[in-house]
């Protein structure tokens, strides 16, 4: 018997003195992953290409207390994503939270995409995702600190309806298999990997979607779109230092909106 003892219930969201890097916070729920981080204790960095909306991002954390700083990066550019590491612990701390949500969809069939749009595809959606965990995990096991990984993937990695955006589903399903293996591989490092899969949220990517098909909510259960503050339970669950046990696994949010 262990004489480890435990919180009644052993469950906290108080990420003082962590230290979170989030990919692709310029809008949708990249920006909410980052202010619910900042909004628990965590110092954040924020990154995107879009700098400008960083900076508003950044007065927002700040309005309510909360530490963080900004970076470019471009998660196509393998030097922007090695030096990012680099800059991140400077400012901020060792990174103990990375959250890999950055991503764009390909929204054509697969035998008309351009090769440009394929490798950018692949190179947003999951190379950069498994540059940057490497380099993230390098530094913890180093340093010998644990670790919590979140990779955002999508419903998309399970069902693909033929309508279009086939390298997102493939390069999603294979953010959930990175998020198993790497998961075995640092699980002795205490560096613990999950992963989410939203169904439709609303986001500048499910926006566009709706433009080019329409209204798409008409066909699931309940007529609507996910918003991204109903993903922070799953998000802080994830990142909480009470779910020591839990890598290697994802978890479905999708509003009961697609098959089974």
């Amino acid at each position: 018997m262990s004489d480890q003892t435990f919180d009644l219930p052993n469950f906290s969201t108080d990420l003082t003195g962590e230290v979170a890097l989030v990919t692709g916070t310029t809008a949708g729920l990249g920006q909410r992953f980052a202010l619910v981080l900042a909004k628990c204790g965590a110092k954040v960095a924020l990154t995107g290409r879009r700098t400008e909306r960083l900076a508003e991002l950044e007065d927002q954390i700040h309005a309510f207390g909360g530490e963080c700083a900004s970076f470019h990066l471009d998660m196509t550019d393998t030097d922007s994503i090695l030096s990012i590491v680099d800059r991140v612990e400077e400012a901020l701390g060792t990174i103990t939270i990375l959250v890999n949500n950055a991503g764009i969809p390909d929204a054509q069939r697969a035998h008309k995409m351009s090769i440009d749009l394929i490798d950018r595809v692949f190179d947003t959606n999951l190379r950069g995702p498994y540059v940057l965990s490497c380099e993230v995990a390098k530094r913890l096991i180093a340093a010998k600190m644990p670790g919590r990984m979140v990779n955002i993937s999508s419903v998309g990695a399970f069902r693909y309806e033929g309508n279009g955006a086939a390298l997102y589903s493939i390069t999603k399903a294979g953010l959930i298999r990175m998020t198993e293996a790497l998961a075995v591989e640092w699980a002795r490092y205490n560096i613990n990997v999950n992963a989410i899969a939203p169904g439709a949220f609303s986001s500048e990517m499910m926006d566009g979607m709706i433009e080019r098909m329409g209204d798409i909510t008409q066909n699931f259960p309940r007529g609507r779109l996910g918003q991204p503050a109903q993903l922070d339970s799953s998000l802080l669950y994830f990142v909480s230092p009470s779910s020591e046990c839990v890598t290697g696994s994802f978890v479905k949010v999708d509003d009961g909106q697609g098959p089974r």
